[in-house]
């Protein structure tokens, strides 16, 4: 049986309002998300996990990474980190993958040397079926020099949790995008006369507490699976498969925080860490992997936010 079998789960609360009631147009956008709720712990090779031992073939090769990295002139290629592994079974919005593939492993390279700038980040995916793997190997690769300790998870067990969402507030269009904007300044503006009315009353109650559909009711923070993808760095944006064409869909979020200052109703009932993971993205962002939903060993695609 499983370690993942006698684990507690972790369990988001139930959202400050039901937002169809507010805009039953948001019910054609609704999706599913897979909150992985990574905490510190011992993760096995069987294990979906953060950081944690891979289910590797003893006679497959280690993924490498071949790009010259200025910060380590010296050596040759160096094996990739293993970010993260997720089995078909413990993760529902974890799409099949190419050729009825259920399990997803994920690595990284632990420098930024990558991409036109030569300051990017390079991620690396591999689909396999995890009953194949019949001599896994006891004997997983150092990581060898490293560029950054963000790279570098922290081992990790999983939680994951099914959750509702709907489209980052700025994808949304016409005339349901008009009403929610709408809605999000008047709770913005409501938030900011009532700070007003308590700092002239001088009363010290905490700062006060509006729900906003942007921080509380649309895109869930932290690593998930599936859902919508959030775009607050570079702003609205879709991403095509440059195989075939066709609109992406969000497959993973790496995030560097479990949740921010403005969406603390996500912070789990059971617990709160904010950076279990050690992983930093970015500017202390996200990453956001896609998958074509066509054709899923077409390659994937990237965004940091």
């Amino acid at each position: 049986m499983r370690a993942s079998d006698h684990r507690p789960g972790r369990t988001t609360p139930p959202r400050p309002l039901d937002v169809e009631s507010l805009f039953p147009d948001l019910a054609a956008h609704r999706r599913t998300a897979t909150r992985l709720h990574p905490r510190p712990g011992t993760p096995g090779p069987h294990d979906s996990h953060v950081g944690g031992p891979m289910l590797w073939p003893a006679d497959e090769p280690w993924p490498v990474c071949t790009t010259p990295h200025r910060r380590a002139p010296g050596p040759g290629p160096l094996p990739l980190v293993a970010l993260a592994q997720l089995h078909a079974r413990d993760v529902p919005d974890l799409p099949a993958g190419p050729d009825g593939c259920d399990l997803l492993q994920v690595f990284w390279c632990p420098f930024d040397a990558h991409g036109p700038t030569g300051y990017g980040m390079y991620t690396h995916l591999r689909w396999r079926r995890a009953a194949e793997v019949r001599e896994p190997t006891a004997d997983l690769p150092a990581p060898g020099a490293v560029g950054f300790d963000g790279y570098l998870p922290e081992p990790c067990v999983l939680h994951p949790e099914r959750i509702t969402e709907y489209p980052y507030i700025e994808l949304l269009t016409g005339e349901l995008g008009t009403a929610v904007e709408e809605w999000e300044d008047a709770q913005e503006e409501a938030a900011y006369e009532a700070e007003e009315e308590a700092e002239e009353a001088e009363e010290d109650g905490g700062e006060p507490w509006l729900p906003t559909y942007q921080c509380d009711l649309s895109v869930a923070p932290g690593w998930k699976v599936g859902g919508h993808a959030a775009w607050n760095l570079t702003g609205p944006g879709t991403m095509d498969c440059e195989a075939c064409g066709c609109p992406m869909e969000l497959l993973l979020t790496v995030a560097t925080t479990e949740w921010q200052a403005d969406r603390k109703s996500w912070i789990p009932l059971e617990d709160g860490p904010m950076s279990p993971t050690g992983v930093v993205v970015g500017n202390h962002g996200k990453l956001n992997v896609f998958a074509c939903p066509r054709e899923p060993s077409h390659p994937h695609g990237f965004s940091v936010q």
